[in-house]
């Protein structure tokens, strides 16, 4: 009896909390519930921590190099795409990079943009072969904590964003980190061609300062939202959870980059007691998360 009354509650409040949810996503995939999503990650999650790393402990890494180059490059394609429908449905076309709002109608723009925004959100399930790839390939190391937060993380959190606020100024992070996939998965998928394609790759050196950039612009950008007079932004707990969310990447990247380049643990060993200041006369080699494919 106590838990059907738990139960009846918690139905209750559901809901509660899904009539303010906007009703032209609730008939695409994945938006009628979060629990299939839930389902999804937990899987996830389950298998590159624990389940596939014993499947493949006592069997060969695979071999996936052409499977990462049409993959990688693949993210490439579908990442400009995106950042190209971002600014044709708002960011381009009327947006003020300051207090703009959800345009709930059904005219085609917004359409567009919401539409986008289910894209976005689809993309962050096809981004966790990223980890899978690693575990296959028997790249453990790698599926560090940061790792398996972010892909976590942003496809939980961006269904609520797909289901209540598909547009206005909470979507700057995702035209954004459109724009950082772009440069990060071209690497990848360089990376992954072969040491033949290393003399392009001299710039990867720049990719967690890219990062770096990329979390701290969405701080100040949904930042602003405190220091507008009048804002009436539809749901202001977005504005909180992706403050958050840009406070605390940043935080784990600059610890990242504390550990793997002040205190030189990424560098080769025998530079591993040279100072800061030679790291930033390019003795850094770059690699901050970013040899998945090497």
């Amino acid at each position: 009896m106590e838990f059907d009354n738990i139960k009846s509650s918690a139905a209750l409040i559901y809901d509660e909390f899904i009539q303010n949810a906007d009703s032209r996503t609730e008939d695409w995939l994945l938006m009628s519930s979060p629990l299939p999503q839930t389902i999804i990650i937990a899987a996830y999650i389950y298998f590159v921590t624990s389940l596939g790393p014993r499947i493949m402990e006592n069997r060969k890494a695979f071999d996936l190099k052409g499977v990462l180059i049409l993959y990688n490059f693949s993210v490439v394609a579908l990442s400009l795409y995106m950042c190209y429908e971002f600014v044709m449905s708002g960011w381009g076309t009327g947006y003020s990079f300051r207090c703009d709002l959800v345009d709930y109608s059904n005219s085609p723009q917004a359409m567009r943009m919401a539409a986008t925004c289910w894209l976005y959100y689809f993309s962050k399930f096809i981004e966790m072969l990223d980890t899978i790839f690693f575990v296959l390939r028997k790249k453990n190391s790698q599926v560090t904590f940061l790792h398996v937060y972010h892909h976590s993380i942003m496809p939980f959190t961006w269904w609520f964003g797909v289901r209540f606020a598909p547009g206005g100024l909470g979507t700057f992070h995702a035209l954004l980190n459109c724009v950082v996939h772009v440069i990060m998965y071209t690497y990848y998928g360089l990376t992954a061609m072969g040491p033949k394609y290393q003399k392009y790759l001299w710039w990867k050196k720049y990719l967690t300062t890219i990062q770096l950039i990329q979390f701290v612009m969405v701080t100040s950008h949904i930042c602003q939202y405190f220091f507008i007079k009048d804002c009436p932004y539809q749901f202001p707990i977005f504005v909180y959870i992706i403050g958050l969310y840009g406070l605390i990447f940043l935080f784990l990247f600059l610890n990242f980059w504390y550990h793997a380049y002040t205190k030189g643990k990424r560098l080769p060993k025998v530079l591993q007691a040279q100072t800061w200041a030679h790291h930033t006369n390019g003795v850094m080699n770059g690699n901050a998360g970013h040899e998945k494919d090497e």
